[in-house]
């Protein structure tokens, strides 16, 4: 699998992010590196906890570092949460938190996928 391949398989531009980091070596770092990012299991800690500003800003970086590396479905559910968040309540129901986690899932298969079978 191409980074290319693996940006089809997570929504997002390769070009886009390729023409922000210029490096093939870069990208493939902050891929890997992005499964130690512990701004999802914040979030999911301010969330259980009912506390909307841990959780505002946990997902507030989970939305920046999606976006940054082209993550589009999980910077999409992100996005969402943050607006909601950033008025210091909690959603009414866990709709959004379940898209976001499970945008995660998909976004951090992908990325085992891909160092499984890089070329």
């Amino acid at each position: 699998m191409t980074l290319n391949e693996c940006y089809k398989k997570l929504g997002g531009s390769y070009k886009e992010v390729f023409d922000r980091l210029q490096s093939d070596d870069l990208i493939e770092k902050l891929l890997f590196k992005f499964r130690d990012d512990p701004s999802l299991s914040e979030l999911k800690k301010g969330y259980d906890e009912k506390n909307a500003e841990q959780a505002f800003r946990a997902v507030h970086t989970l939305k920046g570092v999606a976006q940054n590396l082209g993550f589009q479905r999980l910077a999409e559910s992100s996005a969402v949460l943050t607006e909601i968040l950033r008025s210091g309540s909690l959603p009414h129901t866990d709709d959004l938190m379940n898209r976001i986690l499970s945008n995660y899932k998909d976004t951090i298969d992908v990325i085992n996928e891909y160092e499984s079978q890089k070329n």
